[in-house]
């Protein structure tokens, strides 16, 4: 099989130094803004954070999307205006549905700064379909040992979200939706199976191949619709695969707003400005205005 049968797509990443850390972006991006529900994919790091410091991200608000966040190392404190407190680490995934609109921050725990904390991860916002996308806010926390776990030849895959080998997790999925954390030890190998309409792999640490595809890291690689491949690593690899089915039409992103219809992102930033977002109750006294102008925008 060659390059052109096998990849659809390669979409290189965007890299903005947030001041002790990195975030890479693939979604979304100039040639592609989405891959099954998948609208913004980031990995966080990794890094270790200076002395005393850490990740303090004021409360912001989304609406029309849900967000996930799966970390590789370190942990976040997740805060919402539902009243949610929880701490996130390693392997365990945070789901958060904003529907008709919520806010939320995140932040190192105050016990990880003295030493430095650790940041690395990946975070991703899928864009609910369009009858859903006005539904109750919600928040959902899924334990790292509650995720199946499948083996494979020198190495394993956690299944995050949907059905992949023959293994389903628990996260809610409010459409067809696959998301795995892949692992290879030396020499190890998984096959990539055509379980989604939309499938994309990328290589977040280590080195691996893709039927003999050399993949480079930092990259998101979009599969040809139907195509089965084997993944492997000669010396040690930490891949994620993400997809699912096609959206029910375009989408528009404005900074932290994600909706099919332009009129009602208008009207979620003129209620950001306004105060009209309800806050998180024991984390209110500081938020991210407004910009004038955002880093995540919509690509014609």
């Amino acid at each position: 099989m060659t390059e052109d049968d096998l990849i659809l797509q390669t979409l290189l990443p965007t890299t903005h130094d947030l001041g002790g850390f990195k975030v890479h972006r693939t979604l979304p991006h100039r040639e592609r803004t989405t891959v099954g529900p998948f609208i913004f994919f980031d990995q966080m790091g990794p890094a270790h954070l200076p002395e005393g410091g850490g990740i303090d991200v004021r409360p912001h608000p989304h609406i029309n999307l849900a967000t996930v966040t799966y970390l590789f190392a370190g942990a976040i404190d997740h805060r919402d205006s539902l009243g949610t407190f929880r701490t996130i680490e390693p392997g365990a995934v945070n789901l958060m549905t904003a529907g008709r609109g919520i806010s939320h921050s995140e932040r190192s725990p105050a016990s990880l700064r003295p030493a430095g904390p650790e940041l690395s991860g990946i975070q991703t916002w899928l864009a609910l379909p369009s009858a859903k996308e006005e539904i109750d806010p919600a928040f959902e926390h899924v334990p790292r040992d509650a995720l199946p776990v499948v083996q494979g030849s020198e190495g394993q895959a956690r299944v995050v979200m949907g059905t992949l080998w023959g293994a389903t997790s628990p996260v809610t999925c409010h459409s067809e939706t696959i998301y795995a954390d892949i692992h290879l030890r030396d020499g190890g190998a998984m096959p990539i199976d055509p379980e989604a309409d939309e499938r994309a792999v990328y290589l977040a640490e280590g080195e691996a191949m893709l039927d003999g595809l050399r993949l480079e890291r930092g990259t998101l690689y979009v599969l040809r619709p139907g195509t089965r491949a084997t993944l492997r690593s000669d010396t040690g690899a930490h891949v994620m695969l993400c997809g699912g089915a096609p959206l029910d039409g375009p989408r528009h992103v404005w900074w932290n707003f994600v909706s099919s219809r332009r009129d009602r992102i208008r009207q979620a930033r003129h209620d950001w400005k306004e105060g009209r977002f309800d806050l998180p109750p024991d984390d209110h006294d500081e938020f991210i205005p407004l910009p004038e102008v955002p880093k995540t925008v919509s690509y014609p």
